[in-house]
């Protein structure tokens, strides 16, 4: 484990530094759709938000953002700044996602891992998540950007 490492709510003021650890860290990112500011903003409104960083001496090094609808959790974009990884991090905001669904009254979390990401597939199967082989994720999009 990390020490030093503090996991907290994002807020808007850390929006920059975010998304420029996403950059750093080549994370699938869309600044002109539903990761742009406005976007981001609009999702913390909804009340379905678990948005969380990282921190370590003021630098964010990590994220995870995690939703929910009433019913199922969802992690998204857990990143960890790639000199930062394999040390707990991860785990780290994974837990306190999980944590906060759990008070929600959130039974069920799931994420969704891209074939070719054998890192987040090890990283999510040693934290007791399960490959559901029988589901296909289908999505129907607005454009390119979300």
């Amino acid at each position: 484990m990390d020490d030093g490492i503090e996991v907290r709510g994002f807020t808007m003021d850390d929006y920059d530094e975010v998304m420029s650890l996403w950059e750093r860290c080549d994370a699938e990112r869309k600044p002109k759709g539903r990761d742009a500011r406005e976007a981001v903003e609009r999702q913390l409104g909804l009340g379905t938000a678990i948005y969380l960083v990282a921190e370590d001496g003021g630098r964010i090094v990590g994220t995870v953002f995690a939703t929910h609808d009433g019913r199922r959790g969802w992690i998204n974009r857990l990143v960890v700044d790639q000199d930062r990884r394999r040390r707990g991090i991860g785990t780290m905001l994974v837990r306190e996602a999980e944590r906060r669904l759990d008070a929600a009254g959130i039974d069920i979390t799931a994420v969704h891992v891209w074939e070719w990401n054998a890192a987040s597939i090890a990283t999510f199967g040693s934290l007791g998540y399960e490959r559901a082989p029988e589901c296909i994720y289908m999505s129907r999009r607005k454009g390119p950007d979300v």
